[in-house]
């Protein structure tokens, strides 16, 4: 004979072994999925890497660098340029590993060395650039910099721009929004979504609003989406679950980023970073969040200094997402 306990136990087990969990106090009626699966295994999407993540050394010899990146596990990558390269260059050393390239920054003008891509080149330099890539999105990577935004004596390059940024108030927003506007515009019918990639300087106050707050409402939702960088909204003292709930429908991309213990709200590019999975962030809430708000893109990326070589970095947040159960 089999006492209530173990028929209960039983049931559960088997409920449990079917991905269903009963809620208590609906008449064991109602029933809810039970997560088995890492994420990225359920959602059926790769884990990216912003290749940004490895410094300028990456560079030198991306046939070895990329091979790297695909040994470890990554299915793509974004790149922040093309590390002084041709697009072919780029693209073949990518083919030859195994990695598709889905996405990459692009500057706006004045914020790379003169002949590099930048959002104020041709619109047929930009289409032939992504076609050679084989990618149909860019994002753009920073707001407009600031006309005075040269350190001063005693100043660094984080509090000149700071500086900077405040001096310029709401019209710097504005036209940076005005920016994305156009070349999305003029992107949009060759088949290249544009985006914006925020850190936390865009949460700076001017009045009662933000930049943020005049990138959402200046930029058409038609024509911009968004790239969260979970690191640089959780600098600046906010929620990144909260937040992908107030932005569903305007984000299509997203850096994971972790944060360590120790960092200070801020909105002055200021953060301690931490390997992915080693942080502050919860991801158990914040990959499901993303998700729902509509982002399919998802690029690990970390920031320096680092505590360990670059690569192994990269290594150990690829093997905390890869088996992360929500």
């Amino acid at each position: 004979m089999v006492d209530s306990v173990s028929l209960s136990t039983s049931r559960r087990t088997m409920l449990a072994g079917m991905g269903l969990v009963t809620l208590a106090g609906l008449g064991g009626c109602a029933t809810v999925p039970v997560r088995n699966k890492p994420f990225f295994e359920e959602a059926k999407l790769p884990i990216g890497l912003q290749t940004y993540t490895l410094g300028e050394e990456a560079g030198k010899d991306l046939d070895a660098t990329f091979a790297q990146v695909a040994a470890i596990g990554f299915g793509e990558i974004e790149l922040p340029g093309l590390y002084g390269r041709s697009a072919a260059e780029v693209r073949r050393a990518a083919d030859k590993a195994g990695l598709a390239i889905s996405c990459m920054h692009i500057p706006m003008a004045g914020m790379t060395p003169g002949g590099a891509l930048t959002l104020a080149s041709s619109t047929s330099q930009i289409v032939e650039t992504a076609q050679t890539l084989g990618i149909t999105e860019m994002v753009v990577p920073i707001m407009k910099f600031p006309a005075d935004a040269r350190p001063r004596e005693g100043e660094t390059f984080l509090q000149s721009l700071t500086r900077g940024i405040k001096a310029a108030g709401p019209d710097l927003w504005k036209e940076t929004a005005d920016a994305l506007n156009e070349s999305a515009a003029a992107l949009k019918p060759h088949g290249i979504a544009l985006g914006y990639h925020n850190h936390n300087v865009e949460f700076m106050l001017f009045g009662a609003e933000t930049g943020w707050d005049i990138l959402i409402a200046r930029t058409d939702p038609a024509l911009v989406q968004f790239e969260v960088d979970v690191g640089w909204i959780a600098a600046s003292g906010r929620d990144p679950v909260s937040f992908f709930g107030d932005h569903i429908g305007r984000v299509r991309w997203m850096h994971v980023k972790d944060i360590a213990a120790g960092t200070s709200p801020n909105t002055a590019l200021q953060m301690i970073p931490a390997e992915v999975g080693y942080g502050t962030l919860d991801w158990r809430r914040i990959l499901p969040a993303a998700h729902a708000a509509g982002v399919r893109r998802f690029y690990l990326e970390q920031e320096p200094p680092f505590t360990m070589a670059r690569i192994d970095a990269a290594r150990k947040g690829y093997q905390f997402l890869e088996t992360l159960v929500v």
